[in-house]
């Protein structure tokens, strides 16, 4: 589950509460909950957003977070940290899905692009947690986020970063599908997390489902269209593998 905090919290103290009461109710359902809130500062700042929302100690309680990379190394050493000592995770952002990433993610300097050397940094930190955690999957705690927008750099950075979760917001409504973001597998079906949130919670307004359940039974169309999705990916990436 991947909650996006700005929708809760542009609704002040109330927005919180709710965000808050989400993340346990899906964690005592046994789900992983990433915390979409892009955070990034450094030292003793860097250290309390991690220490406030990364780790089932903590007071939001999430698994993971979403952060930021350009203010360099010693922004994301204390998010790093935080993530080992409670055995969660981060994901930084490394190409994100809207077109304006490209801005300044493309922009390439001794023959490499700015989302490839910050994709090389996070398999740095990946492989380096895996030393420290003893995690035998293959996958450290410092994930990279990637868009399905960019299919050829999903699969570019696949090879690159063998130790990297990906997260891969830009599935459905977006324009993202599941051959374009198969790039962003292992041989084995593994490797990354396909992020579709409006398309899902929104199904009902969709072509595919309006007529079949209508706003008045968007849950039935929440999972309709979440079970496409899975049947979907697992007929045109690698994950049919499992």
């Amino acid at each position: 589950m991947k909650p996006q905090a700005a929708f809760f919290e542009q609704y002040g103290p109330a927005g919180s509460a709710a965000l808050a009461s989400i993340i346990r109710y899906a964690s005592s359902k046994g789900l992983l909950v990433v915390l979409d809130a892009k955070r990034h500062d450094i030292g003793s700042t860097a250290t309390a957003y991690a220490r406030g929302m990364i780790g089932a100690t903590s007071p939001w309680g999430a698994d993971a977070l979403t952060v930021g990379p350009y203010l360099g190394d010693d922004s994301l050493t204390p998010f790093v940290d935080v993530a080992n000592e409670r055995d969660g995770g981060i994901f930084v952002l490394v190409k994100t899905s809207n077109p304006g990433g490209a801005q300044f993610q493309d922009l390439a300097f001794e023959g490499k692009t700015l989302y490839r050397r910050v994709g090389e940094y996070v398999q740095t930190l990946a492989a380096e947690s895996i030393a420290k955690t003893g995690c035998a999957c293959g996958y450290g705690n410092v994930g990279g986020v990637v868009g399905a927008t960019w299919p050829a750099q999903l699969t570019e950075l696949r090879a690159a970063l063998p130790n990297v979760w990906f997260l891969v917001p830009g599935y459905g409504s977006q324009g993202g599908g599941a051959k374009d973001v198969a790039g962003a597998f292992d041989a084995d079906g593994l490797g990354a997390i396909v992020n579709n949130s409006r398309g899902i919670i929104f199904a009902y307004r969709s072509d595919a489902y309006k007529d079949r359940f209508g706003e008045a039974r968007w849950e039935e169309a929440v999972e309709a269209s979440t079970r496409d999705m899975i049947a979907t990916l697992a007929a045109e990436t690698t994950v049919g593998r499992l």
